[in-house]
């Protein structure tokens, strides 16, 4: 089976809906209140600089390949962390957020005050297998990645690809890169919030990808930062 070189995935920068977002689950608002559809949520300034910081980050890494979510606020940051470098980009919607259906733009105390036979069948079911009407369970979203990381791997045999997406893509490529179980990714995703603008990334050694970032942020916070091993990451309770 051939196989990359390395692989790392980016989630976007702080986006204008991330911010309403946080603002309506911490005043205990049932909706949020987002005008725009969710593929054209834009980034914050905010956002723009932190995709500048991930620029830098890369040019060290020196990617061949970008493969990017559709959606405007991915393309934002690739297109600002890849100016100028000459990295070919590759939009594929297999990289998009999860669908939500009926439970788009509504906080957590919405779901539970306005679709409680959802909330229930959520709790009974799982985050991993549960589809909201209209949306997309994490299976789904993986059934898309799985065929992606394939193709990528068959196309660019020995390269190094970065990944452009969301937050649950951060979980899902690692579930799949390091064939992790249903428990060990919601345990995953229960105790590790994936920061705006963070690097995760696997190196190959030998016939495999093995772990070299998770959720790295270092680049953020100043521009000579060494970006934080893995092991030595305190993963943040959600």
């Amino acid at each position: 089976m051939e196989r990359l070189d390395w692989l790392a995935v980016v989630r976007h920068g702080l986006s204008t809906g991330n911010v309403t977002a946080q603002e309506a689950e911490a005043g205990g608002a049932e909706m949020i209140e987002i005008p725009e559809r969710d593929a054209d949520v834009p980034l914050s300034d905010t956002g723009r600089e932190q995709a500048e910081a991930v620029g830098r980050f890369l040019r060290e890494q020196r990617p061949d390949l970008a493969v990017v979510s559709p959606y405007l606020r991915t393309r934002q940051t690739a297109e600002i962390a890849l100016a100028g470098s000459g990295v070919p980009v590759v939009v594929d919607e297999r990289l998009r957020d999860r669908e939500l259906g009926v439970l788009d733009l509504l906080t957590a105390r919405g779901v539970e005050a306005r679709l409680p036979d959802e909330a229930r069948r959520r709790a009974r079911l799982g985050k991993f297998y549960y589809r909201p009407p209209g949306g997309e369970s994490w299976a789904d979203v993986l059934l898309r990645l799985r065929a992606l990381l394939r193709e990528v791997r068959e196309d660019h045999p020995g390269g190094r690809v970065v990944l452009f997406a969301h937050e649950a893509t951060v979980l899902m490529v690692r579930y799949l890169t390091e064939g992790l179980l249903e428990q060990e990714l919601m345990e995953l995703a229960h105790r590790t919030a994936i920061a705006n603008c963070s690097v995760s990334s696997w190196r190959l050694d030998g016939d495999r990808l093995v772990p070299e970032l998770f959720n790295a942020v270092e680049h953020l916070e100043r521009e000579d930062a060494e970006p934080t091993r893995q092991e030595d990451v305190n993963a943040e309770p959600v």
